[in-house]
């Protein structure tokens, strides 16, 4: 079983979870509802529920996922996961800095492009 065969059923087939596969307790274990609560919190029209959810995490798995299943309305709702683009510029400010990559991020929100350039100049061992 893979995520998008949960969110599939749970937005789109609204199969019971017991007919997701032929090993029901394989279904149940590898059912993880904080992620599944995640990838629907991005949703307008299912963020109540999802928040529901997490609030309720001392639920049984197959109550929450039935609960998911039945309280929204059928609809795709996919989109792909937002992944952190790592600019050009975080290797010459860890390096200069010697900082994280949390770090990192945040210092090119506070540094200008002239001060990124002056850095670039200092770190330049030519070659």
């Amino acid at each position: 079983m893979k995520l998008g065969d949960y969110l599939k059923s749970i937005n789109y087939t609204k199969k019971p979870m017991n007919e997701l596969d032929e090993d029901y307790e394989f279904v149940k274990k590898k059912y993880v509802p904080f992620i599944i609560n995640r990838c629907l919190s991005f949703y307008p029209d299912s963020i109540i529920q999802s928040n529901n959810m997490n609030l309720n995490d001392h639920v049984d798995k197959v109550m929450q996922y039935d609960y998911l299943r039945h309280s929204l309305r059928r609809r795709n709702r996919f989109n792909p996961w937002m992944k952190k683009t790592k600019p050009d510029d975080l290797k010459v400010i860890k390096e200069y800095f010697n900082y994280s990559d949390r770090k990192a991020y945040e210092a090119i929100d506070i540094l200008t492009d002239k001060d990124i350039e002056n850095i670039k100049k200092v770190m330049d061992r030519g070659g």
